[in-house]
C-alpha cells in the first residue's frame, strides 16, 4: 500500500483554503496530486457519471462534483440517469424571483443578497456548482428563455451579475454563469450558427461574461448550445481558448450545457473541461455504460493513449477541475448552509417588490389597503403557479403565494371576487393547446364579475408553457396568448376602472393600453409573488422597478426583427445579427423609433426631480474617471426610491455609434419632501469601443455627451466633456 497516497488523501480532507483566485497553496497541492492520477482517473474527472454529477477519485479522497440547476432556486433532486424527479421529501426550497425581476431592481446590493441566499440553500443541499446565473442579452422578445436573463443592456447585466456571483461563491459553491455565448434564441438553439460582427460580440454579448470572470472571479462557465464561426460554443477555440482563458485569464472550469459536446478532438483541444449530458437523455435513448461513451470519456482516453492528443491537454483540464473541487467540496472553510429561512423569504420578497415596474397609472394605483370596495380579480395568472415549468428553472418551493391569495390577505375589508376569464388549457410542462374549458363561458363569467365590481385587477400575461416563457422553444406571437387582448378590451367596456398586472418575463404587445387605467409588469416573483404584488398595488411598497429591456409597440420595431428572417430567426442553419451593436434602446434612440415603454422606465407613487447635474471637470485623460453628481429630490408625499441613470454618447465619432449607452446608475431612497446628493463614477476606459482592425479596445479622443435621467427616453440634463 502506498503510504504517501494515504497521507495525501488525509491532507486533502483536513486542509482549509481561502476563496482567493489562484491560491498558491491550492496550486501546490494540485502539483502533488497530478502525478498520482492514472490517465483513466484523469479522463473520468472530465465527464459526467450521472445527470448532475461528475466523479472524483475515491482512493485519493477526491470527492465528486455535484451540480444543480438554479438561477432562481436550487432545483429538486433529479434521478441518477433520467430527467425524472427523485421524489425526495426534503428538497423543497425558496423560490426567488426570475432574473428579469432582479435586473429590474437596478440594485446591486439586492443582487448580492439574492446570490448569498441562493448560495446558502445550495450549500445546505450539498451542491458544489450552481448552474446560474444567465446573462445572455435580450435581443428579441420572442426568446423563450429571456426570463432567466438580465435584460438588453451589457452595463446593467455586468453590474448585476458580479454581486450575484460573489454572494453565491462566498458559500463555497461555484456559480456557473451561462450560456456562453450568443444563445439569444431557443428556436434551433442546438445547432444554429450565429454570424455577428466582432464589435457587437465584444460590446454587447460578451461584457457580462467578462465581468463575471474579471470582476467576480467566477469559478465555472457553461457553454451555449449554438455555434459561432461554425464551431459549437461548448468547444470553440476562439471563445474558450482565446477570449475566455487567454485574454480574460479565466482559471475555472468550462462545463457543457447538457448534450452540448459534439466531437471528441474539438472538445479536447478547444477549451472544454467537463462534459455533461451527452449520449443518453434517459428518456428516449440509452446505452450500456453511457457515461464511458461520452466524447471526453473512452474516446478521449483512446486519443491520448494513441498519441493523437498530448497528455498535457488532459492535465490542464484536470488542474482546473481539481482547483474547482478545492474551492468547493474540499474547502472546510465554507460556511454552513441554510434552507427556507425567514431571511431568504425576505430576500425573495424584497427583490420582488423592488423589481415590479409600474408602467401606467391613471390614478388607479395605489388602491388603499383599508378599502371596502368590491375588487374583481380576473385572469388565470392570479391563481396559476409561477415557479413550475419553464424548463431547467422549474422549482419545487416550500410554498407559493398566488396573486389572488396575496390580494385577499392584503385587502381584508374589501369584497374580493375572482373569475378565471380564460384558460391556457395545458399543464406547466405541456404544449399550448386549445383549452378544454368553454372559453366563452369563462369570458361570460368574467364580464359579469367585472360589471359588479368597483375596480378590476386583470392578472394576465404569459406562463411557462412551451412557446411562452420556456426553455426549448420561442414565442410564436408578440401578443398576449389565449385571446387576452380581446378579453381586456371587453372588460374595459363593462368596467373602465381596470388595472392590468402582467405576469411574464418578456415584453408583450399592449394594444389595449389606452383602454385601461393602470399597468404593472410583475414578472415571475417566486414564492412571495402574491404578497409582493398585493403590497405594491396597495402602496405598502412604493414601486421602484425599472424595465431592463424595451417594450416595442409592434414586433417589427425591434431591431432583430426589422431586418427580416435571416436576422431572426434565421434559415435554421445560420442567423445573422444584422443590427450589430444596435440592440434594444440603442436601436430605438438611433432610429428615432418610439417604444411602448423604454429601457430604464418605471413610474412611482411619488414624484422625483433630478437637478444640479454636474461633472467634476470638463476635460479628462485616459486614466481618469468622470464623477457625475446631481441632486435627487422627492417632491411628492410618499417615501420612495429612484434610479439615477447615466448614459454617454460620442458626437462626431469616427465609427458608427448609438446615440447613447448606459455607463452607470444608482438606486437611491429619498423620504418624501427630502433630497439626496448622488454621485456616480464612470471610468474613462468604459468609453472605449472595440476596434475590429486592432482586435482590441480603443478610446476615441474628443467631445462626449453625458446624459443624466431616470430612463433612456427621459433625460433631465445633457453635459459635454472632452477626452484627450
Amino acid at each position: 500500500m502506498n503510504i504517501r497516497k494515504i497521507s495525501l488523501s488525509l491532507l486533502l480532507l483536513s486542509t482549509t483554503f481561502s476563496f482567493a483566485q489562484t491560491n498558491p497553496e491550492i496550486e501546490n497541492k494540485i502539483d502533488e496530486i497530478l502525478p498520482q492520477l492514472t490517465i483513466k482517473e484523469k479522463v473520468a474527472l472530465c465527464h459526467a457519471q450521472s445527470k448532475f454529477s461528475s466523479p472524483g477519485v475515491s482512493r485519493l479522497g477526491i470527492p465528486e462534483i455535484w451540480m444543480a440547476d438554479g438561477p432562481h432556486g436550487v432545483r429538486a433532486e433529479i434521478n441518477w440517469d433520467n430527467w425524472g424527479y427523485a421524489g425526495w421529501t426534503n428538497d423543497a426550497i425558496t423560490a426567488f424571483p426570475a432574473l428579469t425581476c432582479l435586473a429590474a431592481t437596478f440594485d446591486p446590493d439586492l443582487a448580492y443578497q439574492y446570490g448569498s441566499s441562493i448560495g446558502e440553500e445550495a450549500r445546505y443541499r450539498e451542491k458544489d456548482v450552481l448552474l446560474g446565473p444567465g446573462v445572455n442579452i435580450y435581443r428579441t422578445p420572442l426568446n423563450g428563455r429571456n426570463f432567466e436573463y438580465m435584460g438588453e443592456d451589457p452595463c446593467l447585466a455586468s453590474t448585476m451579475v458580479v454581486p450575484y456571483i460573489k454572494g453565491v461563491q462566498k458559500n463555497g459553491v461555484a456559480s456557473c454563469v451561462k450560456h456562453y455565448v450568443l444563445n439569444n434564441q431557443e428556436l434551433w438553439r442546438g445547432h444554429i450558427n450565429v454570424e455577428v460582427s466582432d464589435r457587437a460580440l465584444h460590446e454587447i454579448y460578451l461584457p457580462a461574461f467578462r465581468a463575471a470572470v474579471m470582476k467576480a472571479g467566477v469559478w465555472s462557465i457553461m457553454g451555449a448550445y449554438n455555434q459561432y464561426h461554425g464551431q459549437f460554443c461548448c468547444h470553440n477555440d476562439t471563445l474558450l481558448n482565446k477570449i475566455l482563458k487567454e485574454d480574460w485569464g479565466f482559471d475555472g472550469v468550462v462545463i457543457t450545457d447538457w448534450g452540448g459536446a459534439h466531437d471528441t478532438k474539438q472538445a479536447a483541444l478547444y477549451g472544454l473541461d467537463i462534459e455533461m449530458g451527452s449520449w443518453t437523455n434517459g428518456l428516449t435513448s440509452s446505452v450500456d455504460l453511457a457515461y464511458d461513451n461520452y466524447y471526453l470519456a473512452t474516446p478521449f482516453y483512446d486519443m491520448i493513449i494513441e498519441g493523437e492528443v498530448d497528455e498535457s491537454v488532459l492535465d490542464e483540464k484536470v488542474r482546473r477541475i481539481l482547483r474547482l473541487i478545492f474551492r468547493t467540496a474540499m474547502n472546510l472553510d465554507k460556511p454552513w448552509g441554510s434552507l427556507n429561512t425567514e431571511a431568504h423569504q425576505k430576500t425573495a420578497y424584497d427583490v420582488a417588490t423592488n423589481g415590479i415596474v409600474l408602467l401606467k397609472n391613471d390614478s388607479i394605483f395605489p388602491i388603499a389597503r383599508d378599502t371596502d370596495m368590491k375588487i374583481a380579480v380576473i385572469g388565470e395568472n392570479a391563481t396559476r403557479s409561477v415557479i413550475l415549468g419553464g424548463g431547467s428553472s422549474d422549482l419545487k418551493a416550500q410554498y407559493e403565494i398566488s396573486p389572488l391569495v396575496g390580494i385577499k390577505n392584503c385587502y381584508t375589508n374589501a369584497a374580493i371576487t375572482y373569475a378565471m376569464g380564460y384558460s391556457s388549457g395545458s399543464s406547466a410542462y405541456g404544449c399550448v393547446n386549445e383549452a378544454k374549458e368553454d372559453q366563452n363561458k369563462l369570458l361570460e363569467v368574467a364580464l359579469e364579475t367585472a360589471k359588479n365590481a368597483d375596480v378590476v385587477l386583470f392578472v394576465g400575461g404569459l406562463n411557462k408553457n412551451n412557446h411562452q416563457d420556456c426553455e426549448g422553444a420561442d414565442r410564436t406571437s408578440y401578443n398576449l396568448p389565449f385571446n387576452q387582448d380581446s378579453i381586456i378590451y371587453k372588460i374595459a367596456q363593462v368596467n373602465p376602472n381596470i388595472g392590468v398586472v402582467l405576469v411574464s418575463g418578456n415584453a408583450v404587445a399592449t394594444p389595449w393600453i389606452d383602454n385601461v387605467r393602470g399597468v404593472m409588469q410583475a414578472w415571475y416573483c417566486g414564492n412571495e409573488a402574491g404578497h409582493a404584488i398585493a403590497d405594491v398595488v396597495a402602496g405598502v411598497v412604493n414601486p421602484s422597478g425599472k424595465l431592463p429591456f424595451s417594450f416595442p409597440i409592434k414586433l417589427e420595431d425591434n431591431a432583430a426583427h426589422s431586418f427580416g428572417k435571416m436576422s431572426y430567426p434565421g434559415d435554421s442553419i445560420n442567423v445573422e445579427y444584422k443590427e450589430g451593436i444596435f440592440v434594444g434602446y440603442r436601436w430605438f434612440d438611433t432610429q428615432k423609433i418610439k417604444p411602448a415603454f423604454a429601457f430604464g422606465y418605471g413610474l412611482s407613487y411619488t414624484q422625483f426631480e433630478i437637478s444640479d447635474v454636474a461633472v467634476n471637470r470638463k476635460e479628462y485623460l485616459r486614466e481618469d474617471s468622470i464623477e457625475i453628481s446631481c441632486t435627487l429630490s422627492n417632491t411628492g408625499a410618499v417615501d420612495g426610491a429612484e434610479v439615477v441613470q447615466v448614459y454617454v454618447g460620442k458626437s462626431k465619432s469616427k465609427v458608427e455609434r448609438a446615440l447613447k449607452e448606459l455607463k452607470g446608475f444608482k438606486k437611491v431612497f429619498v423620504p418624501a419632501g427630502q433630497q439626496q446628493n448622488v454621485k456616480i463614477k464612470v471610468p474613462i476606459s468604459d468609453l472605449k469601443y472595440y476596434d475590429e482592425d486592432l482586435a482590441d479596445w480603443k478610446l476615441e479622443d474628443g467631445k462626449y455627451v453625458v446624459y443624466v435621467g431616470n430612463s433612456s427616453d427621459n433625460i433631465s440634463e445633457k453635459l459635454s466633456i472632452k477626452v484627450d
